[in-house]
C-alpha cells in the first residue's frame, strides 16, 4: 500500500467470465498469486459471468460452441437445465479448485494513469496501482438500444435481450421481435409458439449457412473480426461474418413462415410499427434482439480509442497504451478465442513485468501444485 491509500500489485483482471477467468489461471501459472500480486474484480452478484443472467429456456444442449476453461472440463451436464446454472456452477468450481478468489460484487469506476508509470484502477472497494490490466469486461452490461422516431409513444412493452425472460411471458401477445442475429432467431422461434402473432425486422436481409461450420471457415471469419479490431474499428460479432447455421429448428420455423423476415419499419406508433410504402403492423410488444457493445466506458481517461471509434489492438495488448489488454474483446469474444486471449494477455503481462523489476516470465516459472 502506498501512502495515497492505493493498493499496488502486479496487475488487475476486471470481469470474471470465460476471458477473465482464463487470464487469471494463467496468472496464476506464471507464478503470481491472487490477493497479493494480482486481483479479479466482478461486478456480478456470483460466479457464470455473463452466463448468469441468461433466460431459463436457454437450456445447456442447446448452447452453441461452449468450450472449456483451461485446466478443468465441464462433464456429465444435464442437458436440459437452464444453460445460466450448469454455468454458473462450473465457474464457481473453477474458482474454487485454483483458488482465483474473485472479489465481488465490485464496480470498476474509472482506469486513469497512476503515478510511477502504474495504472489507477478505481472502485467500489479501493483503489489499486497495478503495473498491467486485463480488461474482460465483456458485452453483456451494454444492451445496444437502436432509436426510432415515435419510439417514446408506444404504449406496449419494449424490452432488450438482456431482458429477456423467456417464450411464456408472451402468451396471445403479438411481438415485434427486431434483430437477424443468433439470439433474435432464438427468441423468435421460441415465442412463435406462443404468441398470437410474430414478426421478425431486421436491418439486413439475413444470411443462413448450410453445411457444417469448419474450423477453417471459423479462422476466416475471426481473422475478418480481428483485422477490423487491427484497424481501430468497432469490433462486430463472429456471427454477422460468419451467418447463421441451418438447424432443424430454423427449417421447421422457415416452413412454418416464422422466419419470413420484415425489412426495417420507419416509425413506431403508440400501437406498433409503419412502414414508408404504407405497410403497418400492430403489436403489443417489441423485442430489441439488436446486439451488445463492448463494456470499456471505464476505461474513457485512458484515451485508447483510434477516430474509427474502436480500440486498436494487436494481439491483446491496446496499441495506444502496451500495459492494457483487452480479452474477451472483437476476434476474442468465443468462449475458445477467450481462452486464447487469456493466455496470450498473460505472456505479455509477465513479459512486461519481467522488464520491469516484476515477476518472471510465464516461461520461467513451474506451475503451482494446485494448478
Amino acid at each position: 500500500m502506498n501512502i495515497l491509500g492505493v493498493r499496488e500489485l502486479d496487475a488487475v483482471v476486471i470481469g470474471a467470465g470465460q476471458a477473465g477467468l482464463s487470464a487469471a489461471y494463467h496468472l496464476r501459472r506464471a507464478g503470481l498469486e491472487p490477493d497479493r500480486d494480482f486481483v479479479v474484480l466482478d461486478h456480478a452478484p456470483g460466479p457464470g459471468g455473463a452466463w448468469q443472467f441468461r433466460w431459463p429456456s436457454l437450456t445447456y444442449g442447446r448452447v452453441h460452441g461452449m468450450h472449456a476453461l483451461p485446466g478443468m472440463e465441464l462433464t456429465g451436464a444435464d442437458p436440459d437445465r437452464p444453460s445460466s446454472e450448469v454455468i454458473a456452477g462450473y465457474f464457481a468450481a473453477y474458482e474454487e479448485r485454483f483458488g482465483l478468489r474473485v472479489h465481488r460484487p465490485v464496480e470498476v469506476r474509472a482506469v486513469r494513469e497512476g503515478s510511477g508509470g502504474r495504472l489507477l484502477v478505481e472502485t467500489s472497494e479501493g483503489g489499486y496501482g497495478p503495473r498491467a490490466l486485463i480488461n474482460a469486461t465483456g458485452t453483456w452490461a451494454r444492451p445496444f438500444w437502436p432509436r426510432y422516431p415515435g419510439q417514446e409513444t408506444f404504449r406496449g412493452r419494449q424490452l432488450h435481450t438482456v431482458r429477456y425472460p423467456g417464450p411464456e411471458e408472451f402468451a396471445g401477445r403479438r411481438v415485434i421481435v427486431v434483430g437477424g442475429g443468433a439470439s433474435g432467431t432464438q427468441h423468435l422461434m421460441e415465442i412463435a409458439d406462443h404468441a398470437a402473432a410474430t414478426f421478425w425486422v431486421t436491418r439486413r436481409e439475413p444470411v443462413f449457412r448450410e453445411g457444417p461450420f469448419t474450423e477453417e471457415w471459423g479462422r476466416a471469419a475471426v481473422a475478418l473480426v480481428e483485422r477490423r479490431v487491427r484497424d481501430g474499428l468497432p469490433p462486430r460479432s463472429v456471427v454477422s461474418v460468419t451467418g447463421l447455421p441451418v438447424t432443424d429448428a430454423v427449417r421447421r420455423a422457415r416452413e412454418r413462415g416464422v422466419l419470413d423476415r420484415l425489412p426495417m419499419f420507419d416509425r413506431i406508433t403508440p400501437t406498433g410499427a409503419v412502414w414508408d410504402d404504407g405497410r403497418t403492423v400492430e403489436a403489443d410488444v417489441i423485442l430489441w434482439a439488436t446486439g451488445f457493445r463492448p463494456a470499456v466506458e471505464h476505461l474513457a481517461p485512458l484515451r485508447l480509442r483510434e477516430p474509427g471509434g474502436g480500440i486498436r489492438v494487436e494481439d491483446t495488448r491496446a496499441v495506444r497504451d502496451g500495459r492494457v489488454h483487452l480479452v474477451g474483446y472483437g476476434p476474442s469474444a468465443s468462449t475458445i478465442g477467450a481462452n486464447r486471449a487469456g493466455r496470450t494477455a498473460v505472456r505479455s503481462v509477465t513479459g512486461l513485468l519481467a522488464g520491469t523489476g516484476g515477476r518472471p516470465g510465464a516461461d520461467e516459472v513451474a506451475a503451482p501444485a494446485s494448478v
